[in-house]
Formats: C-alpha cells, structure tokens, sequence
C-alpha cells in the first residue's frame, strides 16, 4: 500500500503548497482521491501514469477538493484514452461536469461513468476481489464523505516444507492451494492450514477530509493501519473548527487515539500558520505515532 500526495493545504493554491488531492495505490489499483488545481501537473511531477487512474474519489463538491477534476478529465481525452473512467461523488457532480463538457463541445471520447452518493449512512461503493471503499459520512458545511480503503484477505500459500515433510507428491499442490485437506497413504488426514501460511495481514487506509471533529467515525475506522485526517487549525484557533466545519491538530489525534489507528498522518493545513510541525507537535500530545502529509510526500507501508 503507497501514499502519495499530490496537494494537502486548505482553501486555495499557492506557489509552493497545492489543494488537496492524493493517490493511493493498494492491491495493483491506482485510486485518485479529490482532484483540487493543480492536480494533473502534480500527477506529471511525481511521474504517475494518467493511464493507471480508472476510480476518482471526490469528497464533496468545495473548489479545492474537485476543480482540478475537469481539467484532469479533459486531459485524459487529448491524450486519446478510451477505457471508462468511474467517478464518486456527492449528487450534482456529474451534471457540474457534463455541464462543462457541453458548454465547451468537448466531449470525452471514453466513458464517463458517475456513482452518484446522497446517503448518509455509510455504504460500500466499490468491491471486486481485492478490494472493497466505503463510504464515511463526515460533518462538513455541504454534503461529505471520507473513503475506507480495505484489502481483502488473500488466500494461504503453499507451505513447501511442510507438505515435503509428509512426503506429498506435487500432484496434490494445486488441491493444498485451493483449500482442500489431504489424505495420506496411510489414511492420516492433514489439514489444510497445516499445509499452507498464513497470508498478510490485509491493509486498511481511511480518508477524512473535511470535517468537524466527530467521534461517530470512530466505530467505522476502529484499527484501520493508517487514518490521514484534516487538521485545518491548531488549537489556539480552536474557535473557528466549529464554525467552518473543520477540525484541529488535537480533535484529529483524539479521533486516532479512540479509533485505535495503526498511523495519523495529518493534512488539509490552513496556510496561516508558520510551520506544519506545529500540527505535529500538538496532535502528539494526544496520539504517539503522528505523521505529517506534504505536497509530493510518499508514504509506503508495508
């Protein structure tokens, strides 16, 4: 599972910080989660193939988190994709980007395919065999959601060793990988987890960006390996968290310390402040393992 982000500063771009936008890469999916300015140039900056993008995550319609998207999305037609693009987001994005395409008589030459989100309540919005997203209802000034990223579980190995030491012949390997037991010669039963390994621990990445601080998320992230949630104020500014909608440094490591997260990384800074360390400094009064997104950060976790 890698991170990479791609913008992590609230409300407008800036020569050296850009709106939010990531890319997530888990189970040989390349997903793109929000898409603020500036986005497909910062694509191009950390040489990340257009053509690897298929899924586009868009929490909720405020500029810095999806005005980058029609842009991106007429870029993927100038360089002649043709496979479908499947875009969530909250209800009325696909007619702002149609309405857009229409006006400009641009339309794509690839499949636009819109999943459309109204429900408050969280809900899976994507599933194959390797991965599942849910949706995360947040507390923002319109409409929101944060994304659960899980990987399934993959299936047990073949344990060489262990079948060898029974004197299995390799005939049966294929049975022992589909999960059947085998029986000896001598009529002993071996199970089959006592032929195979266990498989890796499947991982697991929260999204939550914007919102108020609310603890009601913390059933549906409880032990996710790693939660990037905003941090837009410091908490010497605590008294704007709640009339923006936003949280603080401090109500992001609480959400992290009660859901019992593997990693915090912090974003969606206010550019008021300073110095980012400062978020760091304070959620880690609260939380121990705090980790500080930045435009063209890499976050790899294994």
């Amino acid at each position: 599972m890698k991170l990479t982000i791609l913008g992590c500063y609230a409300a407008t771009p800036r020569t050296l910080t850009n709106p939010t936008s990531q890319v997530l890469e888990i189970k040989n999916h390349m997903f793109l989660i929000d898409c603020g300015e500036g986005t497909q140039v910062q694509l191009r900056k950390q040489k990340i193939r257009f053509s690897r993008i298929n899924h586009i995550f868009i929490s909720h319609l405020h500029g810095d988190h999806f005005f980058g998207l029609p842009g991106l999305i007429s870029t993927f037609r100038l360089l002649g994709r043709d496979k479908e693009m499947h875009i969530y987001g909250p209800k009325g994005i696909q007619e702002a980007i149609t309405l857009l395409l229409k006006l400009g008589n641009s339309w794509t030459n690839y499949n636009l395919v819109f999943h459309e989100l109204s429900s408050k309540q969280p809900e899976v919005i994507y599933e194959d065999s390797k991965v599942t997203v849910s949706t995360i209802p947040l507390d923002h000034r319109v409409y929101t959601n944060g994304f659960l990223f899980k990987e399934k579980l993959a299936a047990r190995t073949l344990n060489i060793d262990a079948a060898q030491s029974y004197g299995i012949d390799k005939c049966y390997f294929q049975n022992i990988k589909n999960g059947k037991d085998i029986v000896l010669d001598d009529g002993r039963t071996i199970l089959n987890k006592e032929l195979t390994l266990d498989p890796p621990k499947a991982k697991s990445y929260a999204f939550c960006s914007d919102t108020a601080y609310k603890p009601d998320i913390v059933p549906l992230i409880k032990h996710v390996d790693v939660l990037y949630h905003e941090a837009t104020f410091l908490d010497s500014q605590s008294e704007l968290a709640p009339k923006t909608k936003h949280s603080t440094a401090k109500e992001a490591a609480s959400i992290a310390k009660q859901a019992e997260v593997g990693e915090l990384i912090l974003g969606h800074y206010s550019t008021r402040y300073t110095s980012i360390e400062l978020f760091k400094e304070e959620a880690n009064e609260v939380f121990a393992n705090v980790s500080l997104a930045d435009d063209g950060k890499v976050f790899n976790f294994t």
